[in-house]
């Protein structure tokens, strides 16, 4: 996820205040179920496959937002759009793939929420940022709790690797947000999302073709990948981006703290994966890290 040019955000009535609520909700409902989809589908398809089926069919279903803003493109905009697809999609899906062959659901969702802080380290660390008292004991907060769900037991074994993939990836999101922020001003946030996914998936593509299986693909998988690329990052993007226009990035990037909610409740429900004493201690922490970094200065 990255947060795209700024917008005047429009005040909701009341009504439009229940809609936000319902559309934070089902977003939120989305994107936490991708962690699952990926737990079902990636070990039958590989980690690049998988990555090249949900980046084509989320790309395809975000193509009539990049054709309405085709114009507001320009050349020089392409190098940066294929950099930020990398880093903002190709990369950190990959290694949530990867994640996804070792460690539950609920522990992917739980690091990505890790998104937010490795935004504000980026910014403090290549930009000059200020991060302020509350931020630095929020980055502090988040880290022990990134401590303890790598040092908890899984059926025996340690999650370590898994984590550290997962949260890498939240690194890269945490970088593409920064040049999104820097380098897209002005860009429809639509056209973002649509050109970042295609040139995610063209980049991908050869690497896919050259790891495709060689077993066939059970047909679960293939349906968690449909729904992976189509309703989680093709109508996840679009609902997103429509909510940036409509509240604002600074209300609608508080969909993350329902991602690790719902992540470990899908993953609980759907996959019958147990929801451990560590999981729990370090989803508390790191959403209460976020929280404590999103609250706005009295």
């Amino acid at each position: 996820m990255t947060t795209p040019s700024l917008v005047r955000p429009v005040v909701p009535t009341l009504s439009g205040a229940w809609l936000t609520f319902l559309e934070l909700g089902l977003l939120g409902a989305l994107w936490g179920s991708s962690f699952m989809f990926m737990r079902i589908a990636a070990p039958d398809f590989g980690p690049l496959p998988l990555v090249a089926v949900r980046l084509v069919l989320g790309a395809l279903v975000l193509l009539p937002l990049l054709l309405r803003a085709r114009a507001a493109l320009t050349p020089s905009h392409w190098p940066k759009l294929a950099l930020v697809g990398t880093l903002n999609a190709a990369v950190p899906f990959a290694l949530f793939a990867w994640a996804a062959q070792r460690v539950p659901a609920g522990i992917s969702a739980i690091s990505n929420s890790m998104t937010v802080l490795f935004t504000a380290l980026v910014a403090f660390l290549f930009y000059g940022e200020r991060i302020g008292p509350r931020r630095g004991v929020a980055l502090v907060v988040g880290f022990a709790g990134v401590v303890v769900l790598a040092s908890g037991k899984i059926e025996g074994a340690s999650p370590g690797l898994g984590v550290a993939a997962a949260l890498t990836a939240a690194f890269f999101y945490g970088i593409s947000a920064n040049l999104v922020r820097r380098h897209l001003q002005g860009v429809p946030a639509g056209a973002v999302a649509a050109a970042t996914l295609g040139c995610a998936a063209l980049l991908t593509l050869p690497f896919a073709i050259a790891t495709w299986p060689a077993q066939p693909i059970r047909g679960v998988s293939w349906l968690s990948a449909a729904a992976l690329g189509m309703l989680c990052t093709g109508l996840g993007y679009a609902m997103y981006y429509r909510l940036i226009q409509r509240i604002g990035a600074s209300r609608a990037v508080t969909v993350t703290y329902l991602l690790p909610l719902f992540g470990v409740a899908w993953a609980w429900l759907l996959l019958g994966e147990p929801v451990t004493l560590s999981m729990a201690v370090a989803g508390a922490l790191i959403l209460g890290s976020v929280a404590l970094s999103q609250r706005q200065s009295a």
